[in-house]
């Protein structure tokens, strides 16, 4: 293990540690894809079984980690989601929304630089959802209103916020693509290659590598068996998700369909 996976998850069972002395929700800062399958697969290994990845949104690439104790009703699927909707003030995240009027079009690389440029470290800053005339940045509570009053200026164009509920995100400027293809099995790297159009062997040498994720967790295996409706993510490439398995062909390959995030 490398040292600064040791370090994030020493951090993680200290969140661990501190929810269940303090009987209180406790969150990490937020992860990329690799870090939470790092900590997803300590959790489970260590069996702690309260705990959720939640970015605001369903198709979050960064997320935080929440530990929950036990007076939180833990029956039925996502019952962390149905807790922070009955009980908003727990919800550890909101969204700072940016508006301008400026003629230049502003990217995902000019909003992190200058908030970073305010000597913010990236740890509390979520998603960012860029539209033409501003950005929905996910942060942590604990962040907003330092953003709110110090963050003015985005490069040379002055910009306007205000601090919105996680409910208000404005996901319209997702934008995807569907594709069909036929694959010899569901195997991740004979889907990967369909999925991304790209060759197997580009596809196997990814995933050896580390950058390909089912579901949140990392994958090392090209033959492992993908299920319908599973995401997978090729880190420096995009998402995609497996929307349908169809029909097998005469010659024995299978329809498949993607949804591909572009």
């Amino acid at each position: 293990m490398i040292k600064e996976d040791q370090i994030l998850l020493n951090f993680a069972e200290d969140k661990v540690r501190q929810c269940d002395q303090n009987y209180m929700i406790t969150t990490t800062g937020f992860l990329d894809m690799r870090q939470q399958s790092v900590v997803r697969r300590w959790c489970i290994a260590n069996h702690v079984h309260r705990f959720a990845m939640y970015g605001g949104y369903d198709d979050a690439e960064r997320k935080l980690c929440m530990f929950f104790p036990d007076y939180v009703e833990w029956e039925g699927t996502d019952p962390w989601k149905l807790w922070l909707t009955q009980n908003p003030e727990d919800d550890p995240l909101q969204i700072l929304r940016v508006s301008h009027s400026g003629k230049k079009e502003l990217t995902h690389r000019d909003y992190l630089g200058s908030i970073l440029n305010l000597g913010i470290k990236r740890e509390p800053i979520g998603d960012m959802l860029v539209r033409p005339d501003g950005c929905d940045i996910v942060v942590e509570k604990t962040m907003g209103e330092f953003l709110l009053h110090n963050y003015l200026q985005v490069g040379r164009t002055s910009i306007q916020r205000e601090l919105v509920s996680v409910d208000e995100i404005d996901v319209s400027q997702i934008r995807f693509e569907e594709s069909s293809d036929t694959v010899a099995s569901l195997r991740l790297d004979n889907l990967i290659a369909a999925g991304f159009n790209t060759a197997r062997s580009k596809a196997t040498d990814a995933i050896g590598a580390g950058l390909v994720f089912v579901d949140g967790l990392e994958v090392l295996k090209p033959d492992y068996n993908v299920a319908e409706g599973s995401k997978l993510v090729w880190r420096g490439k995009g998402k995609i998700i497996l929307q349908e398995v169809g029909q097998t062909t005469r010659k024995g390959r299978i329809f498949v369909q993607f949804r591909r995030y572009v």
